[in-house]
């Protein structure tokens, strides 16, 4: 039986489910669109224990989408238990490129396991030319974590 765990505006993510904001293997970034519909990305992110922190590129849906409205979801989850899993609705709080190709070499290196530059190592170098990384932070307002106890499906 799952259990869920709800949180209340400005909750903070439990420790329970920090591994799953921490470079989690599976991360969906929904914003709202210019037309009202919801638009999600796969992104990198991690916490600072204040702000959910992702990185993405200047002129992009999410960031233009995320500068229009500030209202975001982010679900984090594990594919080998994917009813275990977080949710933090929250608000953009700031949106900069200070910082932002160092915090983006930083998830690229957590995800790779080893120290590694996201141009040049993740995709090719020329793309620091012509894409301007973006440095996003979120602060959760409503955060829930969910935990199952039962069995996983598949053999």
């Amino acid at each position: 039986m799952p259990e869920e765990k709800r949180g209340h505006p400005g909750s903070k993510v439990p420790a329970s489910h920090r591994d799953l904001i921490e470079c989690p293997p599976v991360a969906a970034l929904t914003t709202v669109g210019l037309d009202g519909y919801p638009q999600t990305s796969v992104v990198w992110c991690d916490f600072d224990g204040e702000h959910v922190r992702i990185n993405t590129m200047r002129g992009f849906a999410k960031e233009r989408n995320m500068r229009r409205d500030p209202r975001v979801t982010l679900l984090c989850y594990d594919p080998g238990q994917p009813i275990r899993y977080l949710e933090v609705r929250g608000t953009v709080d700031e949106m900069t490129e200070k910082g932002a190709t160092e915090h983006l070499d930083a998830l690229a290196s957590k995800y790779a396991g080893r120290k590694i530059r996201y141009f040049g190592e993740v995709i090719p170098v020329r793309f620091a030319q012509t894409e301007t990384p973006i440095l996003c932070l979120v602060r959760p307002k409503d955060v829930v974590a969910l935990e199952s106890t039962g069995s996983r499906c598949g053999p």
